[in-house]
């Protein structure tokens, strides 16, 4: 399995989508709040905003994957 830079960028996105949804899902808008709070005021972490960003990065594999673009684990 070779890696390219569109599979290397497309995890990271998804790693980090996930890990915005973990976090406006299970309570870690109050730790954002507290730890960074003048960039929680520019940037607050919302459900829907999580939900957005994460469908947008799924439909962008979906996009890399339909192209045989995307280098895939199975």
């Amino acid at each position: 399995m070779e890696w390219n830079i569109e599979s290397i960028i497309f995890y990271i996105l998804l790693g980090d989508s996930i890990a915005a949804v973990i976090t406006a899902f299970c309570g870690g808008r109050t730790w954002w709040e507290r730890t960074l709070p003048k960039v929680a005021t520019e940037l607050p972490i919302t459900r829907g905003w999580a939900l957005l960003y994460h469908v947008l990065v799924l439909f962008i594999g979906y996009i890399l994957a339909s192209n045989h673009l995307l280098t895939k684990f199975w």
